[in-house]
């Protein structure tokens, strides 16, 4: 009796491993043969004809040769906008109303695999129909920080690989080819092997890899620009003295942060040397484009090393990059992720906020 019990589950259990392989099977191979290429961005969606920005010497500029410097804000993730109910064309129009020409769109390699590719892209098409409409560009982040060449990263939500890192590259290339809106592709958010934790990071070895991005982006599109960071949480470009990138067309970020230079006196005229120093320099021959920067005071809202700042910090970082032809990118519009520039849904400024809503509309 056992033994015919036993032999029953046996042929049960067979069978439903049956089934269950021929139902995966069966989503493995349905229609595979059909499935669709990958389709491009449609831009008779937008309703106005951007410039194409471009690279010229160290300046930014748009097709007749005027220079362009970007002021903006970074949003936070699409996808968690989406999540949260805030992911609306009604966002786009407030960062426009606070001045700023330029959004930035950190991706995070966590809900770009979550939310899937397909999906995704469809944030990132109303993403540049909205910013189109207000005739602001969009920098595209994949926003990771970590050391990538031996894939070592600070958090889950960073990461990634050397060839999903690869992938998305080519893919979003292919998709906004020629869209002008979509002005400049930052391919890695903040490099750094965490003062050794994450390996030794090698400036030859990620030079290389970073080329590389850009000969992928450059087989399908060649007007867009690049944007390549330095080490230290994106803000050290000292080795670009000796081994800049080999290829044309492209620009450089900092996340100057007020607790990346440490004087040992703290006034307006040591930080620009340390500053200078850096990742300052680098303006003489580059576009420089300053993707992240911004402050909090020490008793406020996410308080943590680099942001901390009693608020001197914004005249002195602006008036820097303004005497240097700068483009920046303040971080960042949500009242969540730290140094907020809102405190609420209701678009209520913070106290750097309200700092850099005012430098932003002087530009106009």
């Amino acid at each position: 009796m056992k033994t015919v019990l036993f032999s029953a589950i046996l042929m049960t259990m067979f069978v439903s491993l049956q089934n269950v392989a021929a139902e995966s099977m069966s989503k493995i191979n349905k229609g595979w043969w059909d499935s669709p290429y990958p389709s491009q961005f449609d831009s008779s969606q937008l309703t106005n004809k951007l410039d194409f920005v471009l690279v010229q010497g160290n300046k930014l500029v748009d097709e007749s040769g005027k220079q362009v410097i970007f002021r903006g804000m970074n949003i936070a993730d699409p996808d968690k906008l989406l999540r949260e109910g805030q992911w609306s064309e009604k966002l786009f129009k407030e960062v426009k109303a606070w001045g700023a020409n330029v959004v930035r769109l950190p991706i995070h390699p966590v809900s770009w695999q979550g939310h899937g590719k397909d999906a995704y892209f469809k944030l990132i098409d109303q993403a540049i129909i909205w910013a189109n409409a207000q005739q602001m560009y969009i920098i595209i982040d994949w926003h990771s920080i970590g050391y990538l060449p031996v894939e070592l990263f600070q958090h889950s939500m960073y990461d990634t690989t050397m060839k999903e890192t690869r992938t998305f590259w080519k893919d979003i290339a292919f998709r906004y080819t020629g869209v002008s809106t979509v002005a400049v592709y930052e391919l890695f958010n903040e490099p750094t092997d965490q003062g050794g934790r994450a390996g030794k990071a090698n400036w030859l070895e990620w030079k290389a890899f970073n080329e590389e991005l850009i000969d992928i982006i450059y087989a399908h599109d060649k007007k867009v620009i690049p944007l390549v960071a330095g080490f230290n949480w994106a803000y050290d470009l000292r080795p670009i003295q000796q081994n800049p990138v080999d290829r044309q067309g492209i620009a450089y970020t900092a996340h100057p942060y007020p607790q990346k230079a440490k004087p040992s006196v703290k006034s307006k005229e040591n930080y620009f040397i340390l500053w200078d120093q850096v990742w300052g320099f680098a303006a003489k021959d580059y576009p420089i484009i300053a993707t992240e920067l911004g402050w909090v005071n020490a008793d406020g809202k996410g308080a943590h090393i680099p942001v901390i700042n009693d608020g001197s910090y914004g005249p002195q970082i602006i008036e820097f990059m303004e005497d240097r032809n700068i483009s920046w990118v303040a971080w960042i519009f949500d009242p969540d992720w730290s140094p907020t520039m809102i405190s609420d849904w209701d678009y209520t400024p913070t106290q750097q906020g309200a700092f850099f809503k005012n430098e932003m509309q002087k530009h106009q």
